[in-house]
């Protein structure tokens, strides 16, 4: 395994023109065609299936939260989503010639291992005009192979901007790093119930981290769901509490007892 380089020696200005873009605009064309060309890829050779996607909002602002095992954890999120999503990853994605891809796509910088409130700020600007904002709960790829912790980013946001924030759990994706030797396991995303909290203008690290473990709690519950019962079984659930849903939706009222 290839050491992980955490820190990004390039300063902070060197970024501003994908912050700036990314706060003007929503992605463009460029999505689309990064969708096209992975979505058989995605489908066919990791047999991805996607457990209600429904629970993101078709509309306004959200964040989406998940876990994160996988440089494919973006477009395993974003494919059965209707809507464009703007992700926010680590600057050192940030490269020629897939800078451009990531910067027309929707992608913006976190320069990880510092304050970034340039990336907040690109953040808050999506939200703000309605859009749809993907930020890993851990704050970075695990390598073990399991889950890490929380961090207090995904806290800080859902606090700052009051917005819904929609737990997403991924399995299989800590095994894609092994396409090369041909091994392309099955890939399940199940979204959670989205979870609101009441605004805070400025909160402390201290609620970030509360809101965020809060958070990450919901995550790791459909996570474990996941690895405990199966791909088969987690669909069939979730299809049996959709139905009780709906009938508990038509069921009328009752009328209070009258003496």
């Amino acid at each position: 395994m290839k050491p992980q380089v955490y820190k990004d020696p390039r300063p902070a200005e060197h970024f501003t023109r994908f912050h700036e873009r990314a706060r003007r605009r929503p992605p463009d064309p460029i999505y689309e065609v990064v969708r096209l060309i992975l979505t058989p890829i995605l489908l066919l050779l990791y047999r991805t299936r996607c457990i209600d996607s429904d629970k993101v909002p078709l509309e306004g602002p959200a964040v989406v939260t998940p876990n994160h095992f996988s440089f494919f954890d973006h477009f395993f999120i974003a494919v059965y989503l209707r809507r464009k999503v703007h992700f926010m990853a680590k600057s050192q994605l940030f490269q020629r010639p897939m800078q451009w891809v990531y910067t027309h796509g929707g992608v913006f910088p976190v320069l990880r291992g510092r304050r970034d409130e340039e990336a907040f700020r690109t953040a808050h600007a999506v939200l703000e005009r309605g859009g749809l904002v993907v930020m890993y709960a851990e704050g970075g790829r695990s390598r073990t192979g399991e889950l890490g912790t929380a961090r207090p980013g995904v806290g800080r946001i859902a606090l700052e901007s009051g917005v819904p924030v929609v737990p997403v759990a991924i399995s299989g994706s800590a095994e894609v790093r092994h396409w090369t030797r041909l091994r392309f396991p099955k890939v399940t995303v199940q979204y959670g119930d989205p979870v609101r909290f009441e605004r805070v203008e400025s909160p402390t690290r201290e609620q970030s981290q509360a809101a965020a473990d809060l958070v990450f709690e919901r995550v790791q519950k459909l996570y474990e769901g996941l690895q405990r019962n199966g791909r088969r079984r987690s669909i069939r659930a979730a299809r049996a509490a959709r139905r009780a849903a709906r009938e508990a939706a038509k069921a009328p009222a009752r009328r209070p007892a009258t003496s």
